[in-house]
């Protein structure tokens, strides 16, 4: 009557690896940021341009993490690998804030998102009306339908990976072939008067509204502030590397299942961009209604059937997204749990060989950064961190190759040492010019990081003497 088992056990195949990375990006992000973006850079070919540099960097993060996945198959992930290429130390700042807000507070994001979408059908859940207020602390349908789903979806990944990945390759490949039909219907109904006025001047990178060009140096600080938007959109890639322990093949799938799930996000990406500029003029998607710029395209393709439409696009997107997520998360902290850094229960396997123990913690922070309703702001605010771990993490290949140069490399880095140092580069730009024009999307995000620095000594002052 075994209750617990002690090994991860390999189902995941490369299509269910694939299907994680890209549902884990594709979110409600691309539905809605190209507002913001717009309303910084003014111009059609700088949109264009601000999702294609920020694939370009996703691809080549992507490819360099394969090489770490190959020398480490097991779960955890970056915590894993900037724990080995650095110290125990900044792998536990990062899980650390993976855990309080990196990992927690985009599910909830997310979640609210579906909520939000839902409210659409079914205007009784609108996040506006209220559902429980207790003084002056209220609750909306929406926060509790999203929390209802951040449940229902951690029950389901308790009951063993097979179940999960079901819901992961299913919700995937619906939302794939129904932004793909989106982009083709988008094309097809295309209006030659709004894409010609919007690719006319479309180098002109200017505040829009403004008939002034940036200069040189404002100009950096608008696409770096611009590309906030577009790399939360893009991120969650890296999902697939948490759960190495429970794939096939791990050397060679993690990195193939990069390469290809953030390589058909990018093509989607770009391509629902440049749908956009065809039906859309470029102040309509700035100032589309609350940034739902794919609700007014949908509009113009289907007719007053569009919001619909997107509405259930939304719904099917973020559910998926919600799912990859929820079930990647719970993996680094088994890991730091194994490692004595976090709870000692997250270490368990229940019966179906999943750390239930620790997707109910995370189930829990989720729940309670979509009660406080600042989730959104703070995914601004970390932006700058999670940039600065990735490119930490592609320092760490170097670092690697220099202190295990004999270890085993299944799949190396593509274009090392040049692009693994242009990332760094287009990252090191991407965070200074957002420490210098937007600090307020660093500092918080910093905070919350450095706190983990004390609750790591303390941690290892806890820490149970090894059995030899």
């Amino acid at each position: 009557m075994a209750e617990q088992t002690t090994s991860l056990k390999p189902t995941l195949g490369l299509l269910d690896a694939t299907m994680i990375v890209a549902g884990s990006m594709i979110g409600s992000g691309i539905f809605i940021v190209s507002a913001d973006i717009t309303r910084n850079v003014g111009s059609a070919g700088w949109l264009i341009a601000v999702w294609l540099i920020t694939g370009f960097m996703t691809l080549t993060a992507a490819l360099s993490y394969g090489e770490l996945s190959g020398m480490f198959p097991k779960a955890g992930g970056q915590y894993v690998y900037l724990k080995e290429a650095y110290n125990p130390l900044l792998g536990f700042l990062y899980g650390w804030s993976f855990f309080a807000v990196i990992q927690t507070a985009t599910i909830a994001a997310v979640c609210v998102a579906f909520a939000k979408f839902t409210a659409y059908l079914i205007p009784s859940l609108s996040e506006n009306l209220v559902a429980i207020q207790i003084g002056t602390f209220k609750i909306s349908p929406a926060q509790l339908l999203a929390i209802a789903i951040a449940v229902i979806l951690t029950y389901i990944n308790t009951r063993g990976v097979k179940e999960g990945k079901i819901i992961q390759t299913t919700f995937t490949l619906v939302k794939l072939l129904s932004l793909f039909g989106l982009i083709v219907f988008g094309f097809i109904m295309a209006n030659g008067d709004v894409w010609k006025a919007n690719w006319t001047d479309a180098w002109n990178l200017h505040k829009l509204g403004s008939a002034e060009s940036y200069t040189t140096v404002l100009a950096l600080g608008a696409i770096a502030t611009a590309m906030v938007g577009s790399i939360f959109s893009s991120d969650a890639w890296n999902n697939v590397t948490f759960i190495a322990g429970e794939t096939k093949n791990p050397k060679r799938n993690i990195g193939l299942s990069l390469f290809l799930g953030t390589l058909i996000v990018t093509v989607i990406y770009v391509s629902a961009n440049i749908m956009y500029t065809a039906v859309l003029p470029l102040d309509q998607i700035a100032s589309a209604d609350k940034d739902r710029v794919a609700v007014a395209a949908s509009l113009n393709i289907f007719g007053t059937i569009g919001t619909n439409i997107i509405a259930i696009m939304i719904m099917v997107s973020t559910f998926g997204c919600s799912n990859g997520m929820i079930l990647s998360g719970a993996r680094v902290y088994y890991t730091m749990a194994k490692d004595q850094l976090f709870f000692k229960q997250a270490a368990t396997l229940n019966k179906n060989a999943v750390p239930a123990k620790g997707l109910w913690i995370q189930c829990l922070i989720i729940s309670i950064w979509c009660l406080s309703g600042s989730y959104g702001q703070l995914l601004d605010m970390i932006s700058f961190v999670v940039v600065l771990f990735y490119m930490l993490t592609i320092i760490g290949i170097f670092i690697l190759r220099k202190k295990r140069p004999d270890m085993e490399r299944p799949y190396k880095a593509f274009g090392y040492p040049v692009m693994p140092i242009l990332y760094i580069l287009m990252g090191t730009a991407f965070c200074i010019l957002l420490i210098i024009y937007k600090p307020l999307y660093t500092w918080p995000g910093l905070i919350i990081t450095l706190i983990g620095i004390p609750i790591y000594y303390i941690a290892v002052a806890n820490k149970k003497p090894a059995i030899t």
